[in-house]
C-alpha cells in the first residue's frame, strides 16, 4: 500500500513537472548520476529531483558540529597522553643524569 502511494506521488511529480533547469555537470558527475539513478531504478531527472528535495544544508552543519566536537575531544585526549609521555621521558632523563653523575663521581 505504501509503495503504491509513493509511486502515485512520483507519477504526480513527473506529470506536473513543466519547468526546465539547465544543469551543467562534469562527465564524471554525469556518469555518477546515471549509475545512481539506474541503481535506484529512476530516471536521472527523477533521481536529481528527489536528491534536491531531500537535501538540507543544515544536515551538513550538524555533521560538521559533531565532527568539531569529536576533534576537540580527541585533541584533548592526545594532549593528555603526550603530556604523560613527556613527563615520563623527563623522569627517565633525570634518572639517567643521576646515574651518569654517580658514575662520573666514582673514584677511578
Amino acid at each position: 500500500m505504501y509503495h503504491a502511494h509513493v509511486m502515485c506521488m512520483c507519477m504526480e511529480n513527473v506529470m506536473s513537472a513543466s519547468e526546465r533547469i539547465p544543469l551543467l555537470v562534469t562527465p564524471s558527475q554525469k556518469a555518477l548520476f546515471i549509475k545512481k539513478a539506474k541503481a535506484s531504478k529512476l530516471t536521472v531527472n527523477e533521481f536529481v529531483r528527489r536528491a534536491a528535495e531531500v537535501y538540507n544544508p543544515s544536515d551538513d552543519d550538524e555533521a560538521l558540529m559533531r565532527l568539531v566536537a569529536q576533534v576537540k575531544r580527541t585533541t584533548h585526549e592526545a594532549t593528555v597522553a603526550l603530556d604523560a609521555a613527556l613527563k615520563s621521558c623527563a623522569e627517565s632523563n633525570r634518572r639517567i643524569a643521576d646515574m651518569e653523575a654517580a658514575h662520573d663521581s666514582r673514584p677511578k
